[in-house]
């Protein structure tokens, strides 16, 4: 791994740590606001395997869609670590960004 991709999870993993809960941000939006636009698959393999204790709960796909791989559970993972923070999620697992998308003022 290259030192700008290390800089590039570590931006990652601080971004993610300051999502407030019941607020949501897109694997885009992380990846965007974290210098590269183009990364929001990335930003979805850093969720897989990045530490634990980061509320990963808290990023979804571009239409507000819960991730399918998601670590604790799949969707019905997913969706229980949401509705415990009080964000709705749809019966076909999405959530409504224009209620829940979070812009950090960085």
């Amino acid at each position: 791994m290259t030192r700008v991709d290390t800089d590039f999870k570590d931006r990652v993993y601080e971004l993610v740590g300051q999502i407030p809960k019941g607020r949501l941000m897109t694997y885009g939006q992380v990846a965007a606001l974290c210098g590269a636009a183009w990364a929001a698959w990335e930003v979805g393999q850093i969720a897989h395997r990045g530490p634990k204790d980061l509320p990963w709960q808290r990023v979804v796909n571009k239409q507000g869609g819960l991730a399918r791989s998601y670590t604790w559970g799949g969707f019905e993972g997913h969706k229980r670590s949401l509705e415990t923070e009080d964000i709705e999620v749809s019966k076909d697992y999405r959530v409504n960004l224009d209620k829940y998308l979070w812009n950090p003022h960085l």
